[in-house]
């Protein structure tokens, strides 16, 4: 009881702390998703009309704007670089000393406060993809919202686990903002936040959407414009679950490496 007390606690500092400062939530909850939408819709409306073409690989130019706005979207909840960088400056600047004598993990404690600042984000970010598509006719399955977002939820646990990775550095170097930001620069090819992944040629196009960067963006984005069927959602669990697994795996033996090389007295 103590375990899920304390982390519905996390849950809701990370609410209370983002909602603090509102103005600025407000911009990066649903400004910034307007803007990126605006610049993907221009973007594909400029590609076709330089082609000439009414298709690009077997979709129209309302089936990209569909996936335009909600990978914006999908992009906009699946990143982790603002709890990153806190974890990393914890760990450079000794503040980790106050977190390591309390009852509780590190892992947790930032874990918790990302998906509640994650869940109610989403939340609200989300009227901007509905209102757009409903606006504008796009392409959507609606009865597939759901799954969808259940699968970009566990994704979220699974780039957690690869941001805590990335922290650990922290013990050996003296800066690693580095290795963060080209983190983050893969996962937005990978991920098919820049283009959608079955424009790719083969064999690409299938190890691209078989990894689990996929289910970041792509196969919830695919699934509910109807790009692809529920055999490729259930391929994303699957491929999640194993890359938790296997990163769990990396996690554990080099969070205690480093503890062991820690001093706590800050970069």
């Amino acid at each position: 009881m103590s375990f899920w007390r304390r982390n519905r606690a996390f849950f809701k500092l990370a609410i209370v702390t983002n909602l603090e400062y509102r103005f600025n939530y407000i911009l990066d909850s649903i400004g910034q998703p307007i803007v990126t939408s605006g610049v993907e819709l221009a973007f594909w409306s400029a590609i076709f009309a330089s082609t000439g073409q009414q298709t690009i690989a077997g979709f129209d130019l309302h089936s990209y704007m569909a996936y335009a706005i909600w990978a914006s979207f999908m992009a906009r909840i699946s990143v982790n670089w603002m709890y990153e960088f806190r974890m990393i400056e914890e760990v450079e600047s000794g503040g980790l000393n106050t977190l390591l004598v309390r009852p509780m993990s590190f892992f947790e404690y930032y874990l918790s406060q990302f998906l509640g600042y994650k869940i109610v984000t989403t939340l609200i970010s989300l009227t901007i993809p509905v209102a757009v598509t409903v606006a504008l006719g796009f392409p959507m399955i609606w009865s597939r919202l759901l799954p969808a977002m259940g699968l970009a939820v566990y994704y979220l646990v699974f780039l957690f686990i690869m941001s805590f990775i990335v922290v650990t550095f922290a013990f050996h170097l003296t800066r690693i903002q580095g290795i963060s930001v080209a983190k983050n620069l893969a996962l937005w090819i990978f991920s098919g936040e820049l283009l959608p992944l079955d424009i790719f040629p083969e064999p690409y196009r299938s190890a691209l959407i078989h990894l689990p960067f996929s289910s970041g963006v792509f196969i919830p984005v695919a699934y509910i414009t109807g790009r692809v069927d529920a055999t490729v959602l259930y391929s994303g669990v699957l491929s999640i679950s194993v890359g938790i697994a296997a990163l769990s795996a990396i996690a554990y033996p080099m969070w205690k490496w480093g503890l062991r090389r820690y001093v706590g007295t800050g970069a």
